[in-house]
């Protein structure tokens, strides 16, 4: 990979006043590396956006300051929580004759057969793979090609990847798991539908056989009362008919 250029100025400004830098735009950042004296710099943000999107991690910039340049690789990039905007950038110089150790990125490319028949699902427990290799050699992202996984527990694993190892050694576990197809649906989340789907039936049953509200004290007030408990009585009055012949 072609190193990329970025121009960036010595700053003198340290501490908590390089917030007067970064409202002008520019960015604080140093440069490090193997017997070197670090040096404080400064860049601008558009600038620098613009490379670290090429680069990324992996990609090697040189940075010029004054008439020096440095081939280093961007190794930190500080965020502000909020905005995402960068707030300090650590370079790493580089020997290009020296191999460095990295992490990079994993690319998946494609779409499982198992996915596309919907009969699994496509798991990916790693997405960085450390490798060393010198500057020059080092891959923006490893590809890995997920189309041929056909069946449940097809896996790929780190040893299966397509790297040129006569340039890169890999330094994660070979026997690693990079993608695997998994059950759409587990034993654990099928015991815990089971759950689900019982209490549900059991509250639907209780439900059902529970009176409805206030159906009892309406079949009670429905009703009407005996005439004793009403202190009537259950026979019509009777009007005195003898008295009434005399009157």
């Amino acid at each position: 990979m072609k190193a990329i250029d970025l121009k960036a100025e010595k700053r003198t400004i340290l501490g908590k006043k390089v917030k007067t830098l970064r409202k002008e735009g520019l960015i604080p950042a140093h440069i490090f590396g193997k017997g070197l004296k670090t040096l404080h710099v400064s860049v601008k943000d558009r600038d620098f956006l613009k490379v670290f999107d090429e680069a990324g991690e992996t990609g090697i910039v040189n940075v010029k300051v004054d008439s020096s340049e440095h081939p280093v690789l961007i190794r930190n990039v500080q965020e502000h929580p909020v905005t995402g905007d960068p707030l300090h950038i650590d370079f790493y110089q580089v020997n290009l004759k020296e191999k460095v150790a990295v992490n990079v990125p994993v690319d998946f490319e494609g779409e499982p057969v198992a996915v596309e028949r919907k009969e699994g699902l496509l798991l990916t427990p790693m997405s960085e793979i450390e490798i060393e290799a010198l500057p020059a050699d080092l891959p923006e992202t490893i590809k890995v090609d997920v189309s041929k996984l056909e069946k449940i527990n097809d896996t790929i694993h780190v040893k299966d990847l397509k790297i040129d190892k006569s340039k890169i050694e890999v330094l994660t576990d070979p026997e690693a798991i990079v993608a695997t197809i998994g059950e759409l649906i587990t034993k654990e989340m099928e015991e815990v539908e089971k759950e689900i789907e019982t209490e549900q039936a059991e509250a639907a049953a209780e439900a059902e056989a529970a009176p409805e509200e206030g159906a009892e004290e309406k079949t009670e007030e429905g009703e009407e009362k005996p005439a004793e408990e009403a202190g009537e009585s259950k026979l019509p009055e009777e009007a005195p008919q003898e008295e009434s012949k005399k009157e």
